[in-house]
This record gives C-alpha cells, structure tokens and sequence, in this order.
C-alpha cells in the first residue's frame, strides 16, 4: 500500500501558468530581453528556474541567478497568486486523507513560497509536509527534494508514491526508487512522461483519484491474501 503520496505543486495541484510566466517576463526584460508571448515561457513551468535560464536563454551561472533574483522580485509581490487550483483538487485531497493516507508536497518552487501559496488556497491542511527548494539553491534538484522529502519524513520508498506532470517529477522520482504517476493536465505531454519513466499515466483529477484509490485496493488485496496464506502454513 502507497501510504505516502507525494504531489508535485505547479501543474500537478495548482495551475500556476500566470504568475509564472508574467514573472518570467519581467525578469527577461529586466535583462533586456524582450519576450511578448506568455506561452512560449510555460517550459519555465516546473524546472529549476537558474537551469531553465541558462539552458533557454544561454545565460551564464551568475546571469541566471541574476534573472532568478528578478523573477523573485516580481513573483513574491504579485506572481504569488496568479494562480488557481485545478477543479476536483481539493475534493481529492479530502478523500485521500480520509482513507487515513500521509500527504506531502514535494516541489521545485521554494518552501516560503509553496507554504505560502498552499495557505492561500486553503490546501496546507491537507499536508503532513511542505517541502520544496531552498532559496540559496542547494537543494534545487527535483531528485534532491524528494530525497529530502523521504529523508525528514522517514519514509520507505517501497511505501511512497510521486506525482507530476513533468520529466522532471519522473526522474527525481526514479533516481529515489520510487513509482510515479504522470498527470497529462499539467505542462508535460504523454509522451515526455512516458519517456522519462512515469509508471502510470493519467489525464485529469478524477483519473488520478481512482488510480491511487486502485493502487491501494490492489496492493491491500494482495496483503491480506499473502498474510491468509502463509497463516495456512502456520
């Protein structure tokens, strides 16, 4: 049984396209790059913003972090909130937990900001952990925040499941041992989920609900019938 289900944030619980690109694009602008269509910005959705400046734009390290520190500047005042919850959300987080499962946020966006962003919308509750990236960068890596993540919550990676809706999510989960499921509803494609190892896929809320709710059955089934038959052996 998935006792642990950890979330991905941006594009997996909230979609978050506005506040992110707009303060993309006043970064950008702030480097005298000029970038007038928002779309063309969502592939910031989900990475680490320093790699996504240098890989996208060809900024040097300290380019980068110059850019990221605009971007803070912009986001922290008004990109924030530009944001909303995917609609069946929070219905499934309440069912989740009320099946007694352990919840945890597990997100490339800084912890200051995920809390603050999970408060507004009234999702922190549903949370036994908020954790995210650091604001000095050294855990930045979506691999190195669901370590973290396991680490300070002690959990078993033979318990815990990942969901997110970009590569990212599927390879940090990998790289810890974990099972992961892609969410098509967010920014990554079938296709990019698929290649980067998603265990399952699925493309709207209510198809994820069911597949974790799936998942427990099967594996709480499985128990009970290996528990019966080794106690007819007994």
């Amino acid at each position: 049984m998935y006792k642990y289900i950890l979330f991905d944030l941006d594009g997996t619980l909230t979609d978050s396209k506005e506040g992110i690109t707009k303060s993309v694009q006043y970064a950008l602008n702030k480097l005298g790059v000029s970038v007038d269509d928002l779309t063309s910005l969502e592939k910031f959705i989900g990475p680490p913003l320093k790699d996504c400046f240098m890989e996208y734009y060809n900024f040097s390290e300290s380019k980068a972090a110059e850019a990221v520190a605009y971007y803070r500047e912009n986001f922290s005042k008004r990109g924030l909130f530009e944001n909303e919850v995917y609609i069946g959300v929070e219905t499934m987080l309440t069912k989740l937990k009320e099946t007694g499962l352990h919840l945890i946020v597990a997100t490339s966006k800084p912890t200051v900001f995920s809390e603050k962003i999970l408060e507004h919308f009234n999702l922190a509750q549903y949370f036994d952990a908020i954790v995210g990236s650091t604001l000095d960068g050294s855990r930045s890596k979506k691999a190195d925040v669901i370590k973290f993540a396991l680490e300070e919550c002690k959990i078993k990676t033979s318990e815990a499941i990942m969901i997110g809706d970009r590569e990212h999510d599927m390879i940090g989960a990998k790289e810890n041992g974990l099972a992961a499921i892609g969410v098509t509803y967010g920014y990554g494609s079938y296709d990019e989920l698929e290649k980067s190892g998603a265990t399952y896929i699925v493309n709207s809320v209510y198809e994820l609900l069911k597949k974790i709710e799936t998942l427990n059955f099967i594996q709480s089934t499985v128990d009970r019938v290996q528990s019966t038959v080794k106690d007819d052996f007994l």
